[in-house]
């Protein structure tokens, strides 16, 4: 049912990634093995971010080596502030081979808890 959903909001594969709504993207990382990444600047993700989230900054230059370093066996879903960043790094992200969930409007459209 959710892969469903996904595929029905989501990008065609050509992008290597899917991008979904914050409701279907709530649904995508209450999966246990998800592995949640804030592709913001550090400063960005101190201001608040969703709880679980890693911030690996798209912009700074070792982040396909930090990205790398992420179980290929595990889901990956990436969010920004309002999606441009996190479709490129969704982008770079599965071009690595990782299964990637992105948020289409960002942090911007999240309804959901956030922590600072």
């Amino acid at each position: 049912m959710l892969f469903m959903a996904m595929a029905a909001v989501g990008c065609g594969n050509k992008s290597g990634y899917t991008s979904v709504d914050a409701d279907t993207f709530a649904q995508v990382i209450s999966d246990h093995r998800i592995q949640l990444v804030d592709v913001r600047t550090p400063q960005e993700y101190a201001e608040g971010h969703i709880p679980g989230a890693v911030n690996i900054d798209v912009k700074s230059d070792d982040f396909d080596a930090r990205i790398t370093q992420l179980r290929k066996s595990h889901p990956v879903a990436v969010y920004c502030r309002s999606g441009r960043r996190s479709k490129m790094a969704a982008q770079r992200i599965a071009t690595y081979g990782y299964r990637v969930t992105e948020l289409n409007e960002g942090i911007l459209s999240w309804q959901g808890e956030v922590e600072k």
